[in-house]
């Protein structure tokens, strides 16, 4: 970890300087010289080793700092030194978490030694986590036509590093088809950072994406990296890229363009090396003929295309979706049996929200079934409900489309007429909503 982080805290300020000084080495250090002003520093920036004096005036000490790491930063360790090497101080921060403990006078050495392993620890969890979030993410299931046509386009996108964009409903797994890209890439080292462009306002986007200088907007009271910068050497996945404003789009086609980002309040460009892989939900070139959308950086962010189809067009894998999100949120360890009867209604059903309403499905029967055999009771109506037209002449049965547009009413009047309680339960977003009301000439009340 060469560009580390490191907090040094210490009432001396002679001490925190030579600490400064031992560490410079190792990567960036700040200083901090009580538990207060540790606490402010920890809640603005992220760091990756802490070293901080065991006494120090009140309030607070250094198993006070050590609680605050924890809090903000779990996987942050944490050295505890003090000029009282006494046991009672090291068993304490020891059971509290401290990475290790040592005495002044400083052991240049030694600090030196214990604090790369503590950095080579941190890297280490977090490859950990990396690779397990990508096993258990990118997982694509399913051996439809057109999924194994999916399949091959990321096997070919993956060896470039040119922009991919991902199209395709919401919950269709846009997200997992983007880690596997970056999973079979050369830069799998390097990290994933998943950025939900419709979930930030348009005022917080340029910060969000390249960082700010401290003092540069209101509330900025420390410096701070943006995505870009945190996804360097690996990938940028900008979800729902068809709801950025028209600023950050001119932004964004510069960084493509150009390979380089400016912090809001600094005029100084940062180089910055980030695959960046896109998706939406919508039509790109209709919010280009509409004004919403720049032309030049469709062009720039749509290099390869990759379209994952709905659910309901390709019914044949649902049966192995069922079996793996089974698996996935299995009590105890035991595999779930899903009945013959309850996997054709499963099949059956449209699935307005795809992947991800499945998955909430599945997961939710699980959650309220304790013998671990799902039947058909165990899914909410539409999908699980069994009206004896089922057994009668097929033109006596409402179809899989009707059935939808009436859960959806259902779930609507249920809420109350609050279509975005509604959605969110039926996991959908709101033109998926309106267009099933639409089609079902629902007219319940207006709500937000």
């Amino acid at each position: 970890m060469s560009s580390a982080r490191i907090l040094v805290v210490d009432d001396d300020p002679q001490a925190r300087d030579l600490l400064q000084r031992l560490l410079g080495t190792l990567g960036s250090v700040a200083q901090a010289p009580h538990p207060k002003a540790a606490a402010e520093k920890l809640a603005e920036s992220a760091y990756d080793l802490v070293l901080t004096d065991m006494a120090m005036p009140e309030p607070g000490d250094g198993l006070k700092v050590l609680q605050e790491v924890k809090a903000h930063l779990p996987d942050t360790p944490v050295i505890v030194v003090t000029a009282f090497g006494n046991i009672e101080g090291a068993l304490d921060s020891i059971q509290q978490g401290a990475f290790d403990y040592l005495a002044k006078p400083f052991d240049v050495d030694a600090i030196l030694r214990v604090a790369r392993r503590a950095l080579e620890q941190k890297r280490l969890v977090e490859e950990n986590r990396s690779l397990r979030q990508q096993v258990d993410r990118s997982a694509l299931v399913g051996r439809s036509p057109a999924l194994l046509e999916v399949y091959k386009q990321v096997a070919r996108a993956a060896a470039s590093n040119v922009p991919v964009l991902i199209t395709g409903e919401t919950g269709t797994g846009k997200e997992m088809v983007a880690r596997a890209l970056h999973k079979r890439s050369p830069r799998a080292s390097g990290p994933f950072i998943p950025v939900d462009c419709g979930a930030i306002t348009e005022s917080l986007m340029e910060s969000e994406l390249f960082g700010h200088a401290k003092g540069s907007f209101t509330g900025a009271s420390g410096a701070r990296r943006g995505v870009f910068e945190e996804a360097n050497g690996g990938t940028l996945f900008l979800d729902e890229i068809g709801d950025v404003g028209m600023k950050v789009q001119s932004q964004l086609l510069r960084v493509l363009q150009e390979g380089e980002i400016r912090r809001v309040g600094e005029s100084v460009p940062v180089k910055v090396d980030a695959r960046v892989v896109a998706a939406t939900n919508k039509d790109l070139k209709e919010r280009v003929a509409e004004g919403l959308f720049r032309e030049d950086l469709l062009y720039r962010l749509d290099v390869v295309h990759l379209h994952l189809p709905p659910v309901r067009e390709r019914r044949e894998d649902i049966p192995s979706l069922v079996q793996h999100f089974a698996a996935r949120h299995a009590r105890g360890g035991a595999s779930p049996v899903v009945t013959p009867e309850a996997m054709a209604r499963l099949t059956a059903y449209d699935w307005p929200g795809n992947v991800r309403q499945l998955e909430n499905v599945v997961a939710r029967a699980l959650a309220l079934n304790v013998t671990g055999v799902l039947g058909p009771q165990d899914f909410p109506e539409p999908i699980g409900d069994a009206p004896k037209r089922l057994t009668g002449l097929a033109g006596d049965m409402p179809s899989l489309a009707e059935l939808s547009r009436r859960y959806a009413a259902h779930v609507l009047q249920a809420v109350g007429g609050n279509k975005s309680e509604a959605a969110r339960l039926l996991d959908v977003d709101r033109k998926t909503l309106y267009k099933l009301l639409e089609a079902s000439g629902a007219e319940p009340p207006e709500s937000t």
